[in-house]
C-alpha cells in the first residue's frame, strides 16, 4: 500500500501529526509513506526511517512571488514529482485551499481530510471524498489526526501509543554535546521563556524563583536556556546570571541541532511554544503552562507531560493583548510549576 501524507505546516501541528506514522506503520506493516510538507519545517520529517519520500512546496515564499520564473519551475517540479507516484490513500492532514489543491493533484481513489465542520477553509470539501468527524475525546490536535489516519483502517487509534520522533545525524548530536559541555550535571533541565504572542508568556521573576527551588531540590543540576529572538536571549543571559556557573545559555543551532540537545535533557520547561512540542516529539518530559490558550488541547498528550493552567476565570480566551496580563502571568504559580517539574523530575525517562 502506498499512502501520502499532506501536512504542510507550522511547526507544532506537524509535530503533533508525527505520531500518525507510528499508526500506520501498525495499522499497515507494509505501506510506503510518502509525506508533503513546506521547505521552513522539512526538517521535522527528513531521515526518518517511516518516510519513503518528502516532498516539499514553498507556498510563503511562492506566495510572494507568484509569477516569478523560479516560482513557475518549482510549482511545476513539485506537481511532476507528486504525479510520479500513484497512492492508494492520500490524508489531507491540512485542510485549507492550498492543501486541497496539493490533493487534488495527488492520484489517489481515496482521498480522506476533515469533515466540512473542521476544515481551516470551506473549499478544501472539493478535494476530498471521504470527509472524516471527530469524537468527543477528540480534543487535542494530535489526537484528530490519528482519527483522520485511522478512518480506512480497523485499528483504533487509541490503541496506539501516540509518540513520533525527528531523525538528527551523528553531526548533530555531536554538536549537540558540545554545546551542553562534558561537565553538565544531572538533571540536565531545558528552559525556554519565549514564545509568540505576549500573552502567553511568563515573568522574568517567575523563572528565576522556579531555577532556584529546582536547584535547591537537585543541587547537581545543570540549566540550560534556550533562546529564539535577541529579547529572548537577554533575558535568557539574566536568568543565567541570577543562576551563576551553573546555567549554560545555548548559542544559535539549526533546528536538528536543538533536537539534538533536547533528546539530551531530562526535563523541558517553557509555554505554549514550539519546543515544548519539539521535546514531547522526541519524548523528553515537558511542563508547559498556558494562560490565553487552553492546555488541554495545545499542550503534549501522556504521562510524561505536565500541564499548568492559569486559574483566572478568563483563561483560554485567545487575546494576543489584554490589559490584566501582568496578573495573568503571577497567575501562573511558581509552587505549581515546581511541583509539575518535580513529579515529571521523578517519574519520566531516566
Amino acid at each position: 500500500m502506498k499512502i501520502l501524507i499532506i501536512k504542510t505546516s507550522s511547526l507544532g501541528d506537524i509535530i503533533h501529526a508525527l505520531p500518525v506514522l507510528e499508526y500506520l506503520r501498525q495499522a499497515e506493516p507494509a505501506a510506503t509513506i510518502d509525506w508533503v510538507v513546506d521547505e521552513a519545517f522539512v526538517d521535522l520529517v527528513s531521515g526518518n526511517p517511516l518516510i519513503n519520500r518528502v516532498l516539499t512546496v514553498a507556498f510563503r515564499r511562492w506566495k510572494k512571488a507568484p509569477f516569478a520564473r523560479r516560482t513557475r519551475r518549482e510549482l511545476v517540479s513539485f506537481i511532476q514529482a507528486l504525479r510520479q507516484e500513484r497512492y492508494d490513500l492520500i490524508f489531507d492532514l491540512q485542510g485549507n485551499l492550498k492543501s486541497g489543491l496539493v490533493c487534488a493533484f495527488g492520484r489517489a481513489p481515496v482521498k480522506v481530510g476533515f469533515s466540512r465542520a473542521h476544515q481551516q477553509e470551506r473549499l478544501n470539501a472539493l478535494f476530498t471524498n471521504r470527509k472524516v468527524g471527530f469524537l468527543p475525546p477528540d480534543k487535542n490536535a494530535g489526537q484528530r489526526y490519528l482519527r483522520i489516519v485511522s478512518a480506512p483502517f480497523a485499528l483504533p487509534p487509541e490503541s496506539v501509543v501516540p509518540h513520533g520522533d525527528i531523525y538528527t545525524s551523528p553531526e548533530d548530536n555531536a554538536h549537540a554535546q558540545q554545546m551542553i559541555g562534558a561537565a553538565a550535571g544531572r538533571p540536565l533541565m531545558l528552559f525556554h521563556n519565549g514564545t509568540t504572542w505576549t500573552t502567553k508568556l511568563w515573568h522574568a521573576e517567575g523563572w528565576k524563583q522556579l531555577v532556584d527551588a529546582l536547584l535547591l531540590r537537585y543541587p547537581q543540576a545543570t540549566i540550560l536556556l534556550s533562546w529564539g529572538t535577541a529579547e529572548e536571549r537577554m533575558l535568557a543571559e539574566e536568568i543565567a546570571r541570577h543562576i551563576g556557573g551553573r546555567a549554560v545559555v545555548l548559542g544559535k543551532m539549526s533546528l536538528k541541532q536543538f533536537v539534538a540537545v533536547l533528546k539530551r535533557a531530562d526535563l523541558v520547561v517553557g509555554g505554549d511554544t514550539g519546543p515544548i512540542h519539539l521535546a514531547a516529539a522526541v519524548g523528553t518530559p515537558t511542563v508547559s503552562f498556558y494562560r490565553c490558550t487552553d492546555g488541554s488541547l495545545n499542550g503534549p498528550l501522556g504521562r510524561d507531560h505536565m500541564i499548568v493552567q492559569s486559574p483566572l476565570p478568563c483563561t483560554k480566551c485567545l487575546r494576543k493583548s489584554c490589559e490584566r496580563d501582568e496578573e495573568c502571568r503571577k497567575s501562573i504559580s511558581v509552587e505549581a510549576m515546581q511541583a509539575a517539574a518535580e513529579s515529571c523530575l521523578e517519574n519520566g525517562k531516566r
